[in-house]
């Protein structure tokens, strides 16, 4: 059984015109140990993914359908108080900005003992050690004598890694990261990068990564989910997602990575713009920008069809498995 499961979600938003579909019938499961990488354009749903999952949606933004289970239990329908028992302890969360994640008053010692006393039954001197030991393992210099500094005090590299830190020290069982390398360096993103796969596997930690950097999941990930418009485009594992995408989106975003293999002069681009909610076209969402579509595109939505090694909600698919 899969640590999380995401069955048919959907999320709505109530406007005066109408219910607008932000996310429409996603399905994936993360297993203990993998690494899941969710990408996508700003506006696929990506984050408004992992919102759902652990019970952050901004008001007035509500599941309209499907279920969530985390180790085989359903969790999208749980009172606020009872998921804000599971954040931390079975689920953790790493935010883009660790500015709105950590508290600038008190010591990041004081926010790491008080999250594991919160979740586990440990003495002081216990938590003080073990507090430690995560800031020595998401790589901190000289933790013991920086235990007690502020988060002004570290740089934004090192405040990452405390977050990290934070999220992981309640020791949950899965992990939403959303674009957690986005605002770093590149040598700074790659060791957190590293970190990250280390301690999935470590301590078998299912990762849902969320991110628009193509190259991030390549690097980090197991399988990838392709996301689209509020929809899965392609899911698979992340070597042929990579190598051989079956949809035209996937190829487009594929084509977007410089190669250190081949030179070429242009990368491609895709042409056009997310489709805003209120203004999805019918048949398949990406049909105003596919250069491979045809007339069935644009009447018949398709849902995720074998192809290969993935699944892509692409009628290509079905015509190359026919």
């Amino acid at each position: 059984m899969a640590l999380l499961e995401v069955e048919d979600l959907r999320v709505e938003f109530p406007t005066r015109r109408g219910l607008l579909r932000a996310l429409d019938g996603v399905s994936f499961q993360i297993e203990a140990g993998e690494i899941l990488g969710v990408v996508g354009e700003s506006g696929a749903g990506k984050s408004l993914t992992g919102a759902a999952i652990i019970g952050l949606l901004e008001p007035p933004g509500r599941i309209g359908a499907g279920q969530v289970r985390l180790n085989g239990e359903r969790i999208d329908n749980l009172s606020p108080e009872r998921m804000r028992r599971i954040r931390g302890k079975q689920i953790g969360a790493i935010f883009q900005d660790p500015l709105t994640t950590l508290n600038p008053l008190y010591s990041i010692g004081r926010q790491l003992t008080e999250t594991m006393q919160t979740h586990m039954k440990l003495s002081d001197r216990d938590a003080r050690e073990r507090a430690i030991k995560w800031l020595e393992d998401v790589g901190i210099p000289a933790a013991r004598e920086r235990i007690e500094a502020y988060p002004h005090e570290f740089s934004g590299g090192m405040r990452q890694r405390v977050v990290i830190a934070l999220a992981l020290c309640a020791e949950p069982r899965l992990v939403i990261a959303d674009e957690p390398t986005t605002a770093l360096d590149v040598s700074i993103q790659a060791q957190i990068i590293a970190l990250l796969k280390r301690i999935t596997r470590e301590h078998g930690t299912a990762v849902m990564l969320v991110t628009h950097d193509m190259g991030v999941i390549a690097e980090t990930a197991d399988h990838v989910a392709v996301m689209y418009a509020g929809r899965i485009a392609e899911i698979g594992p992340v070597r042929d997602v990579v190598r051989s995408p079956s949809h035209p989106y996937s190829e487009g975003l594929m084509g977007s990575i410089p190669s250190l293999v081949h030179r070429v002069d242009r990368l491609r681009q895709i042409d056009g713009a997310m489709p805003r909610l209120n203004a999805i076209p019918q048949g398949c969402a990406f049909n105003p920008r596919c250069p491979k579509v045809f007339d069935r595109c644009r009447q018949e939505r398709p849902g995720l069809l074998p192809a290969g090694a993935t699944r892509a909600a692409c009628w290509l698919a079905e015509a190359g498995n026919g």
